[in-house]
């Protein structure tokens, strides 16, 4: 039984990290637009208030439960989260590519900021996408075990590694605009499946983590290369004005 319950803890904690990077890549891509000052501690408030939400979500498990009734023309509360919180998505990712890709509109960028990217907005946000993402992964937790401590455990341990990557990842996604186009573009894609799920359409996620992870990859190359590019042109000699100037007078 003791092993049973170690390999069960073991997959939750895994099942939980990876479906925490999804939320991690949107906590970066909102944080990265506040003053740098206010960063973490946005991120620390809402995550903490996430863990918060999540462990009261799983008290009340027998109310989560009910919310795979139909609740409205056919519709289950789950279903209505899911499809909302996907069009969320969709809808910040969309509005996040339109800003750095139309050059009026990253004229703007910096006074929409001062508007959209409030403290108490950015935090709300935080908390409103983590609900999204925590009623599937409580209901597949629960699904996995019905030992309590194991899913606090194993919640507690993602939200710990979340919160100890996520300074790393926001200042990798700043000083990579690239890697923030494609985690934008990956919002989209996870967007479309929250939808799809939410309109009765299951679709693996192990399709969708595998396409990430590739794309990624391709992502991670790009980076190596254009980093090899600059040593070596940082390496590269010049040529000095008087070596040249010797060179002209002896072609004449």
């Amino acid at each position: 039984m003791e092993a049973e319950v170690l390999i069960a803890l073991a997959a939750l904690i895994g099942m939980e990290v990876v479906l925490g990077i999804d939320n991690l890549v949107f906590i970066a891509i909102l944080t990265n637009r506040l003053p740098p000052e206010r960063r973490r501690s946005a991120r620390l408030i809402g995550l903490g208030l996430a863990v918060v939400m999540r462990l009261g979500m799983l008290g009340g498990v027998g109310w989560l439960m009910s919310l795979t009734q139909p609740l409205l023309y056919g519709f289950s509360g789950k279903d209505l989260i899911l499809l909302l919180g996907g069009l969320f998505l969709i809808g910040k990712a969309v509005t996040e590519i339109h800003h750095r890709v139309d050059p009026n509109a990253q004229e703007q960028t910096h006074k929409a900021d001062a508007v959209t990217a409030s403290f108490g907005m950015t935090v709300f946000q935080i908390i409103l996408i983590d609900m999204v993402f925590s009623v599937d992964s409580i209901l597949a937790a629960v699904g996995l075990t019905q030992v309590m401590w194991v899913i606090v455990v194993a919640i507690l341990v993602s939200v710990a590694v979340m919160l100890l990557s996520m300074d790393a990842l926001s200042n990798f996604m700043e000083k990579n605009p690239t890697v923030v186009m494609l985690a934008l573009a990956f919002l989209v894609m996870i967007g479309m499946v929250l939808v799809a799920e939410g309109i009765g359409y299951h679709m693996p996620k192990g399709f969708v983590y595998v396409a990430m992870a590739f794309a990624a990859g391709v992502e991670g190359l790009n980076i190596w290369a254009r980093r090899a590019t600059d040593r070596r042109t940082a390496a590269a000699p010049r040529t000095t004005g008087p070596t040249t100037t010797t060179v002209s007078q002896e072609v004449h």
